[in-house]
C-alpha cells in the first residue's frame, strides 16, 4: 500500500514487505513521536539545568527564577508533583525538583532515595 508495487501472498496483505510496513507506521507516528521527543528533550534539560544548580554536598539551595530562564529551563513540564503536609507543591523533573518561594526565589532539591 506505501509503494504501490502489487501485493502477493494472503488476501488480508496490507504491505509487500517490511520495509514498505515500517515506512507507513513511521510515517504515521511521526507527529507523535516528534512531540514526545520535543517533551522528553525539555524534561531531559530541566533536569540538567537543575542538577548543575545542586552541588552533591547540598541538600537543597535557593536560585532566582530568572537564574534558572537564563540556563533554558522550562516550567511548563514536569515528570511529577509532591505535595508536603504544609500544603507546599513541589514539582520534579525526574529526581530534581524546585518549590516557588514566592517573588523571583525557587529552592531547588533531590529526592531521597
Amino acid at each position: 500500500m506505501s509503494c504501490g508495487k502489487p501485493l502477493k501472498g494472503r488476501l488480508d496483505k496490507k504491505f509487500c514487505d517490511d520495509y514498505c510496513r515500517n515506512a507507513f507506521n513511521n510515517q504515521s507516528n511521526s507527529d507523535q513521536n516528534n512531540f514526545m521527543r520535543n517533551v522528553n528533550n525539555i524534561l531531559r534539560k530541566n533536569r540538567r539545568v537543575l542538577e548543575e544548580l545542586l552541588p552533591a554536598e547540598l541538600e537543597t539551595r535557593r536560585i532566582s527564577k530568572t537564574k534558572l530562564l537564563e540556563l533554558g529551563f522550562n516550567f511548563t513540564y514536569h515528570t511529577q508533583q509532591y505535595t508536603n503536609v504544609k500544603g507546599q507543591v513541589y514539582y520534579y523533573s525526574y529526581e530534581y525538583g524546585y518549590l516557588s518561594l514566592g517573588e523571583d526565589l525557587y529552592l531547588i532539591c533531590k529526592m531521597k532515595s
